[in-house]
């Protein structure tokens, strides 16, 4: 059975993307463009300009008809799947009819794709009411069963009802709430008679969803609500079970992670001593083990600029990982975390394997990770400048590499890095590779994380040669959307509603709901209801209006992919 290299930079970067590239935020925030109008007219004629690309509550109200409309209108399951996580992404309900009774509908059908899409928009939709319905599926009560309508609830529909209950806390402060769904998630994750693997990693990723702030830690409540999730993650993680169990419990570490983030607190130290001694290990233990404790060190420890930092033996543990380790992802995971902890010692340790390192795997790797580092930099404090050091070897490694996957690598590190000195470089690249569709994919997109906005002509020109080379368009769509080019939505337009190809529409259509400008509503709306296209195609269509109207501004799984 062939499956996808995890071993390969790309894979990382797919599940955690979305946070560096903050599509709408792009979109929707002010800029100006040279020669504009807004130049003259000043910022309050901008921001009115920008603000229009934005769904008004009108034109949101105005799409929940038209998918309410078209569910009525049909039983095709990617028609009925499509509109219900588009109306869960709106998640409020509309004057004249409610949202979560329209999920429960499709409960009972016979098709398992809609049933588990009921049950996981209900999630999606982040309101607290679904609570109540959720956890009757994913404990497979009477009342679940009832739910149904079937003899038992079966396992996918629970283990999407799980993944909804972490989705509905991760947007919840309701503490009461918080620990109804912590009960009934801990009383799947502690049947033994339950061994399904999506079941027991839906209820640990969900769980890894809450989302208790600094507020709700300061009550005795909250600190209890945390004590708690913690305690049924480690009853799972450190309970007797071959090695099939392991790949189950690889996903609590980074949940734990997700759940306290980094600090120096006595938890914090208590699970940084945990993963590093699974780390560091003598003895044999899964390989899905060192990759968990990697990852979660990453988001635990704090920064590593030299011997005398505090947390400075869990970098020195990654760093020895990954020079000596056996596992190879576990080793590519290690260098991911050492740019996630940062400091000026593990910055030094990066440019080290950028230079000495594997050139195919190991330098691509490192690049990503220097990216992160600078990215995070540019996070915490909005005035910082490019580092020259890190600039110039990421750029120097760009124009040196000839292996295509390590030319992107580099590509998109030079983006997260913003070192426009090498703006020039990758545009000639991207002429020059312009065939090579995962490599000019990736350099588009490393010129949009620059913000480097005179490649938008030579982008949007690739937008328009890629009728057939939907990985590609997908990629250049997002780089334009990046870059602020609202003209990038009409020519999208044109080209969904001319395809019925599966991969094009679904790249079109993907591009069309992260970069949610209202002006598609129209057109969308009534290719929605264009009986001369294919079921797909229309299909495709309300993805794209879900996205539109989408009340988050980045994708609902991102929260469940990140690390």
């Amino acid at each position: 059975m062939l499956t996808e290299d995890l071993s390969k930079w790309q894979s990382w970067w797919e599940y955690n993307k979305d946070p560096f590239i903050k599509l709408k935020d792009s979109l929707h925030a002010p800029a100006i463009t040279t020669g504009s109008d807004e130049v003259y007219l000043g910022p309050s004629r901008r921001r009115a300009s920008v603000d229009s690309l934005k769904p008004s509550k009108a034109d949101i109200t105005g799409i929940m008809e038209s998918l309410r409309r078209a569910l009525s209108m049909t039983e095709q399951r990617d028609m009925v799947s499509s509109c219900l996580v588009a109306l869960a992404k709106i998640g409020r309900d509309h004057e004249e009819f409610k949202v979560l009774p329209l999920f429960e509908e499709y409960l009972t059908s016979r098709d398992q794709e809609i049933r588990e899409t009921a049950a996981l928009a209900m999630g999606i939709s982040a309101m607290p009411a679904a609570v109540d319905t959720l956890i009757h599926l994913a404990t497979d009560t009477r009342r679940g069963r009832e739910l149904v309508d079937r003899g038992e609830v079966d396992i996918r529909t629970r283990a999407f009802a799980c993944y909804g209950l972490g989705l509905i806390v991760a947007a919840s402060h309701d503490l009461d709430l918080e620990d109804t769904v912590l009960q009934a998630l801990s009383s799947i994750l502690r049947d033994e008679g339950t061994g399904d693997r999506n079941l027991k990693v839906a209820v640990v990723n969900a769980l890894g969803l809450f989302n208790p702030g600094p507020e709700d830690l300061a009550s005795g409540k909250g600190r209890a609500l945390l004590t708690k999730g913690l305690a049924a993650l480690d009853e799972y993680y450190d309970s007797k079970g071959g090695r099939g169990a392991d790949l189950m419990k690889s996903h609590v570490p980074p949940a734990v992670a997700k759940l306290i983030g980094r600090g120096d607190t006595d938890l914090h130290q208590h699970y940084k001593e945990k993963y590093h001694k699974q780390l560091t290990s003598p003895t044999k233990q899964a390989n899905d083990i060192y990759r968990a404790a990697a990852l979660a060190l990453g988001q635990l420890a704090l920064p590593f600029d030299d011997r005398s930092s505090p947390d400075a033996k869990y970098s020195l543990a990654l760093q020895k990982y990954f020079e000596s380790g056996k596992d190879g992802q576990a080793r590519y995971f290690a260098i991911i975390s050492l740019a996630q902890i940062g400091g000026f010692a593990n910055k030094n340790e990066l440019l080290k394997i950028l230079a000495r390192g594997q050139k195919a795997l190991e330098r691509p790797w490192a690049a990503i990770a220097l990216g992160v580092f600078e990215f995070s930099r540019f996070e915490r404090n909005v005035n910082a400048m490019t580092d020259r050091t890190i600039g110039d070897k990421l750029h120097r490694e760009f124009n040196d590499a000839k292996n295509p996957e390590a030319k992107a690598a580099y590509a998109i590190a030079l983006g997260l890095a913003r070192n426009r000195e090498a703006a020039s470089d990758l545009l000639a690249a991207l002429d020059k590779h312009k065939s090579q569709n995962e490599l000019a994919g990736y350099i588009a997109v490393g010129l949009a994380l620059m913000k480097h906005r005179p490649a938008s002509r030579e982008i949007h020109e690739i937008v328009r040669r890629s009728v057939r080379r939907p990985e590609l368009l997908q990629q250049a769509a997002i780089a334009l959307g990046k870059l602020g080019d609202n003209t990038v939505t009409d020519t999208l337009l044109g080209m969904l509603e001319e395809s019925e190809q599966l991969a094009k529409l679904s790249a079109i259509s993907s591009a069309l709901s992260l970069i949610g400008d209202r002006r598609t509503i129209g057109p969308l709306s009534e290719m929605m209801f264009d009986e001369s296209l294919t079921p797909l195609s229309r299909a495709f269509a309300a993805v794209a209006l879900g996205g539109v109207a989408d009340k988050e501004m980045l994708p609902w799984n991102s929260k469940i992919g990140a690390n």
